[in-house]
């Protein structure tokens, strides 16, 4: 089990060199309040000083520490010179003449065997992501040390949970750090290291109450109780390390960290350890042998050993889940372009194919929210251009006046005996003219459709097509233009449909049997009564006699000149028996021959639209596409991937290989070593 920590190790270096944030691997998250002693334990684990001290908010910046345990350099040195002793995996480094030693992630290439210059490096680092007057940052600084003084473990210092804002710090930095925090101890894989001093109340830790928000049943949890010496004078932490005032479900450990005379004077840590055991030998002889910075450092190399042997099947099955889907993204990108020919008449012949596929409704992605391509063709001629003819009425628009005006000026200056047929056709030819217009729009909404057809076939059918930005613009392009060229012909053939009807009225018609009906209708209305005649002559004639008195004769003044030119047309009037009947005649013959024109143009139209814009569109389309496109000047510059499909595949393969890595790394792991 010892290799696990090891393994985890060599995880995070090749998922970090693709910045994976989708594994989340085991590690030990440390936090605690600003100044409670955190760093101080991290360097008790180490055995060195390589932290920046100093007043106020000094880890400004997540630090993620591997602790590599390597043998002494006489024992390496015995490795280098081949005594037969099998050379360790961990001498990654045979050229250094170090017994400890360490490396930053952003300078792989220089080795640190002066800890101080570890120090220094930190603090560069750590202005150069977040500024030189105490602001803070979530990007981490990767910092790993390999001594044989250490245990094999994997740590994260987090900035300090501060209250007040100080320097360039922002006013909510209390909720920044916090969000930071959160989102490493939010890592069901991560062991909470949670530091609180002795000389402050536990029930007030805000480092145990981030812990408890995402810990609440303690299973990842161990609480360090620090500056135990630094307690009032006849007060002990004894109840606190024994779990009777908060219980820590993973243990409490208290430790003693050095004091600031301890810095001052240099003290080395072994000799600070050595004080430490005395100290509690003296206070807590019954919890010495659990409590001290040795312990700790056993305590979280057993307890991380444990937790990466639980999550590591889980761990193991989310590697492979990734792969798949990597892989299956890096497959949609493509390989990169050889053959520019071939590949865009592949692409020219796909994509005209998914076009007429659409149309057709037999195209591999089918929409399931709204209708598109050929049904949508076909609701528009059925539903919304048949129902929009359904709706017109045979008589809109006409008057009984406006239809007996029309009858007097088709008779001139004599009075008709029969109604005029010239009437009938300069009405009919009126209301057959409104057809005109939905059969326009029909052929619009149509050619819309087709339009739209082009961005489905983009997004749906033809990935490929997505890498070439260039290829895409041109081939809608040329669609489009396609489409531009057939609208005004099939407009101009629709428009012929109803110039036709209206070049003649065919009164013959087969349907049109309400013609002969009316005729004989009307013919059989025409001879009236002779006490009929006398009547209308007697009526005549008194209506002639009262015209000779004048206007004024009631009133006994002369007569004077009346201009008849001035009298006002009636708008509406009564109409008599026959001028009722004959604008009954006419409604019935126009609303007849309407309906048998309408029947014709809700029938032809949509072969018309069919014949000259959608059927000749798929037939020309693919020979257009390869005539405008398939030209060697253009071949090289239609082909030029988007920097952002090259850059996505780069990201792509660099992610499936670490994965792969990743794979291969954990399959070394025999299941003996997880029991």
């Amino acid at each position: 089990m010892e290799t696990l920590i090891p393994v985890i190790n060599r995880l995070q270096e090749v998922f970090l060199t693709v910045g994976a944030e989708s594994i989340q691997l085991p590690q030990i998250v440390v936090v605690g309040s600003q100044s409670s002693g955190k760093s101080s334990v991290l360097e008790s684990l180490v055995g060195r000083d390589f932290l920046p001290r100093g007043s106020g908010i000094v880890t400004r910046r997540p630090l993620v520490l591997q602790l590599v345990h390597v043998p002494p350099l006489d024992e390496r040195r015995k490795q280098e010179n081949g005594n037969g002793i099998k050379q360790s995996s961990q001498n990654t480094f045979p050229g250094i003449k170090a017994d400890e030693w360490g490396t930053f992630l952003h300078c792989k290439s220089q080795i640190f065997t002066d800890f101080s210059e570890i120090c220094k490096e930190i603090e560069t680092e750590t202005d150069r992501g977040s500024g030189e007057n105490k602001g803070i940052s979530a990007e981490p600084i990767y910092l790993k040390i390999f001594s044989p003084n250490v245990l094999n473990l994997t740590l994260v210092d987090l900035p300090g949970i501060t209250k007040v804002p100080v320097g360039d710090q922002p006013e909510d930095i209390e909720s920044q750090v916090q969000e930071m925090i959160l989102s490493f101890i939010s890592n069901p894989n991560s062991l909470i290291l949670c530091v609180s001093p002795a000389n402050s109340d536990l029930a007030t830790s805000e480092g145990l109450k981030l812990a408890r928000e995402v810990d609440p049943d303690g299973r990842r949890t161990l609480l360090v109780v620090s500056k135990l010496d630094l307690m009032d004078a006849g007060t002990d932490a004894l109840e606190v390390l024994l779990g009777r005032v908060i219980p820590v479900r993973l243990g409490i450990i208290g430790v003693v960290n050095r004091s600031q005379h301890d810095l001052n004077t240099h003290k080395s840590l072994a000799d600070c350890s050595k004080d430490e055991q005395a100290f509690l030998q003296r206070h807590y002889p019954s919890l010495a042998s659990r409590c001290g910075s040795r312990y700790l450092a056993r305590t979280l190399s057993r307890l991380l050993m444990h937790h990466i042997r639980d999550c590591l099947p889980e761990l193991k099955t989310r590697v492979t889940v990734l792969s798949s889907q990597y892989q299956a993204r890096l497959s949609g990108y493509g390989q990169p372009v050889e053959d520019h020919s071939a590949t865009l008449l592949q692409i020219v012949t796909k994509f005209a194919s998914d076009y007429c596929n659409t149309i057709e409704g037999t195209a591999r992605y089918i929409q399931t929210s709204e209708l598109c391509g050929g049904a949508r063709i076909c609701y528009i001629f059925h539903e919304t251009f048949g129902r929009t003819l359904q709706s017109i009425d045979p008589l809109g628009g006409l008057t009984d006046l406006d239809i007996l005006t029309a009858i007097r000026n088709a008779t001139g200056p004599r009075p008709a005996l029969f109604v005029p047929e010239v009437s009938f056709e300069l009405l009919v030819k009126r209301q057959i003219k409104r057809l005109e217009e939905p059969s326009l729009r029909c052929v619009e909404l149509v050619h819309e459709e087709m339009q739209r057809i082009i961005q489905h076939c983009s997004s749906f059918s033809t990935q490929e097509l997505l890498r070439f930005p260039k290829l895409h613009d041109s081939i809608v392009e040329v669609v489009t233009g396609l489409l531009r060229k057939r609208l005004p012909i099939t407009n101009d053939m629709v428009h012929n449909l109803v110039a036709i009807e209206l070049a003649y009225i065919n009164t013959k018609h087969p349907d049109f049997t309400d013609a002969a009906q009316v005729s004989a209708s009307v013919n059989s209305q025409q001879t009236e009564p002779l006490d009929g005649g006398k009547r209308w002559k007697s009526e005549e004639e008194k209506a002639a006699g009262e015209k000779t008195k004048g206007p004024a004769s009631s009133f006994g003044s002369p007569a004077k000149a009346v201009n008849l030119l001035d009298t006002a047309v009636p708008i509406a009037r009564k109409l008599s028996a026959r001028e009722q009947r004959d604008c009954e005649v006419i409604q019935r013959l126009i609303k007849c021959y309407f309906l048998i024109v309408r029947k014709n143009i809700q029938d032809s139209v949509p072969k018309t639209v069919m014949h000259f814009l959608v059927n000749h569109v798929k037939e020309r389309l693919q020979s257009e596409l390869v005539g405008q496109l398939y030209k060697q000047p253009l071949l090289q510059e239609l082909l030029i991937e988007s920097q952002d499909t090259a850059q996505q595949r780069t990201e792509v393969a660099q992610m499936l290989e670490a994965l792969q890595k990743a794979s291969n790394i954990i399959s070394e792991i025999r299941e003996t070593h997880l029991w």
